[in-house]
């Protein structure tokens, strides 16, 4: 029997490639004859660049950024140079694995380092952009990348607002006269693995502002500066992002994104699934193992497992999820054949994290 290998990453714990291996192993350790194609997929968010790099090639480089809270790190980027392409993944500048539990404060956390990655690849000479914006740790609707590209942000007296913590709070007006032009002529595609819109209930703050660090009384300041920040954006633009689905991807950062630089949104996994012609590998298979860290409701909202598994279905192909945790199973049961978190009993986050690989 053919199986296809297709997870996830493990977010803090193991890479997409990581995983497939370990599955296979388990697989090996069976009495089960099979033949195992180990297809590691990524979705916009964690290790995005990995998968592009393992699948399309090209060279990376390492560049000095600031993290979400103005630290200065290196981060890696993608250029394929025969296609004057770069491939950036947001949290390699701006995520959320940077960063302690202990440091988590969307008040604080700026996608500045992000947009000095889009930096570095405007000046290599790049012509399209494909940016994965998952796993970030800002709620700052790119205020902080667009600070990073030269945009001029003012308070609401007038005065421009400095520093490197998240903008957002004190965004009243911007000025984008002195960006570099020629990102003007840059094609931007936007990965993203997540559908949510930017305000709301099921949006950019309340869904994701609490894995960031956000209280309720955070949650309530935040949705009301994201709420202004989408009507300045609008009265710049005449354009209203607040329904566009993805908006709430990455603290809003499509919005800035789409509303200055005209960037297309894509769901991540989808795009990379055709890319690596993953329809031609299943075709013939007979089951699909796919994986995750944690699955939910979000994972049927663009996440890769839930795209290989579609794709699965599609092909009357069974599917089935390995888990490092399980919440909502009844709308998880209608995305896939069988799931079945790998963890052997009761135990803490940090010891089944360390035992991701052996589980």
């Amino acid at each position: 029997m053919k199986i296809i290998i297709a997870p996830n990453s493990f977010k803090g714990s193991l890479d997409a490639f990581q995983v497939a291996k370990a599955i296979e192993l388990g697989l090996q350790k069976s009495n089960l004859k099979s033949n195992c194609q180990l297809f590691p997929i990524a979705d916009g968010g964690d290790h995005t660049l990995e998968v592009f790099h393992n699948w399309f090639g090209g060279h990376l480089i390492s560049a000095n950024v600031l993290d979400p809270l103005g630290r200065t790190i290196k981060a890696d980027w993608l250029w394929i140079e025969k296609s004057q392409t770069a491939v950036i993944e947001m949290a390699k500048a701006s995520g959320l694995s940077l960063l302690k539990k202990s440091e988590l404060n969307p008040f604080m956390a700026s996608s500045f380092g992000t947009g000095q990655l889009i930096n570095e690849a405007i000046r290599k000479g790049a012509i399209k952009i494909i940016l994965g914006i998952g796993g970030s740790a800002t709620i700052d609707g790119g205020l902080g990348m667009l600070q990073a590209l030269g945009a001029d942000l003012l308070d609401a007296k007038g005065e421009r607002i400095e520093g490197d913590c998240n903008p957002v709070m004190d965004f009243s007006d911007i000025s984008i006269r002195n960006i570099d032009p020629r990102i003007y002529n840059v094609e931007f595609l936007i990965l993203c693995d997540v559908e949510n819109p930017l305000l709301g209930d099921n949006g950019a703050v309340q869904v994701f502002g609490p894995q960031k660090g956000a209280n309720q009384t955070a949650l309530i300041k935040l949705e009301k500066s994201m709420e202004q920040f989408n009507k300045i954006i609008k009265n710049k633009t005449g354009k209203d992002f607040s329904v566009m689905k993805g908006a709430g991807a990455a603290g809003g950062i499509a919005v800035s994104l789409k509303a200055f630089f005209n960037a297309s949104l894509v769901s991540g996994v989808d795009f990379l699934l055709e890319q690596m012609g993953f329809e031609e590998q299943i075709n013939d298979a007979g089951l699909l193992i796919t994986a995750e860290g944690k699955a939910d409701s979000q994972t049927l909202q663009g996440k890769g497992p839930f795209g290989v598994a579609s794709k699965a279905t599609e092909h009357g192909i069974p599917s089935i999820i390995l888990v490092g945790k399980a919440d909502e199973m009844d709308l998880l049961n209608h995305g896939f054949s069988a799931i079945f978190p790998i963890t052997n009993g009761p135990c803490t986050l940090e010891e089944a994290m360390s035992q991701t690989r052996v589980n």
